[in-house]
Parts: C-alpha cells; sequence; structure tokens
C-alpha cells in the first residue's frame, strides 16, 4: 500500500472549501480520472474512474466526518483498496489549508506499475492543485452538508 499526502493553500474560507469538498458528485470537475461520483446515501458513494486506461468501480464509505475540520473514508467494493482523510485547517478569514492523506492499494499489475512509476502521487498532486483553482474560481460552494459522521456508527442500509 502507498501513502499519497498533498497539501494546498486555498484563498476561500474554511467553510467555503469544507462546503465544497462534500459535493462529492462534483469531483470529476476538478479531480483527473474520475468520470462520475454517485451520492448513494450521507455515507455512501460509487464511483467510476478511468486511470492510465483502466475502468474501475468502487463504493466509499465515510467514516468519520467533523464539519469545517475532516472527512474520512474508505473503499468498501471494487478492485480498488483506499482509504484517506481529507482536513481543512482555517489559516486566517479568507485562507485554508486543505491536506489530503491517502493509502492506496493498485489492483492490477498496471496500476502497480504505474503506483511505482510516481502517477498516483502525481494525479493526487494535480487534483489538489485543480481543486484550489476550482473553489478559488468559484468563490463559493456549490453546495453543502453539515452532518456529523462519528466513528462507530452505523449508516442506513445499502
Amino acid at each position: 500500500m502507498s501513502t499519497v499526502k498533498e497539501a494546498v493553500e486555498v484563498e476561500v474560507p474554511v467553510r467555503t472549501a469544507y462546503n465544497q469538498w462534500t459535493q462529492f458528485e462534483e469531483f470529476p470537475n476538478f479531480m483527473g480520472g474520475v468520470e462520475e461520483v454517485r451520492q448513494l446515501d450521507d455515507r455512501h458513494n460509487h464511483w467510476t474512474t478511468k486511470i492510465v486506461g483502466i475502468r474501475r468501480e468502487f463504493d466509499t464509505e465515510i467514516i468519520d466526518q467533523l464539519p469545517d475540520e475532516r472527512i474520512t473514508w474508505r473503499t468498501t467494493t471494487g478492485d480498488s483498496r483506499q482509504k484517506g482523510t481529507v482536513r481543512f485547517q482555517r489559516l486566517d478569514d479568507t485562507h485554508t489549508r486543505v491536506e489530503l492523506v491517502m493509502d492506496v492499494e493498485p489492483g492490477g499489475a498496471v496500476e502497480k506499475a504505474a503506483d511505482m512509476l510516481g502517477v498516483i502521487e502525481r494525479r493526487v498532486k494535480g487534483d489538489m492543485r485543480r481543486f484550489k483553482d476550482y473553489i478559488e474560481h468559484r468563490g463559493s460552494e456549490s453546495g453543502a452538508w453539515r452532518g456529523r459522521i462519528k466513528p462507530g456508527e452505523s449508516g442506513p442500509p445499502r
């Protein structure tokens, strides 16, 4: 499993940065290789990606979410195994540090080779830069979900 870590400083308030990140269906607008994210309920998302020419579908579950501070998730289905946390740190009234830490276990031989060549790390760095551009260009979030999900809580049935 590889760990990828990247942070960007965005020129929006912490609430704006956090709120935009909760709009998972908007991820294809700034995440390379993400074709679609469908939000199934408050905790679960279905992803369709195409990275290094390989299409994958998988589900994720949010296991910890604290507004304006963090969102932690893990995959629950599919060939790709990952877990991660995105943290939001208020720097001042108009600046926020957004830090993403992901543990990724590539599913196939091509993906493992791509990981060894740094493709996943470069993709995450690019995604974070594009998130910065996306939210700063918008100036405001496209929506928000301000609910709290605590570790160990069970979500609604799927």
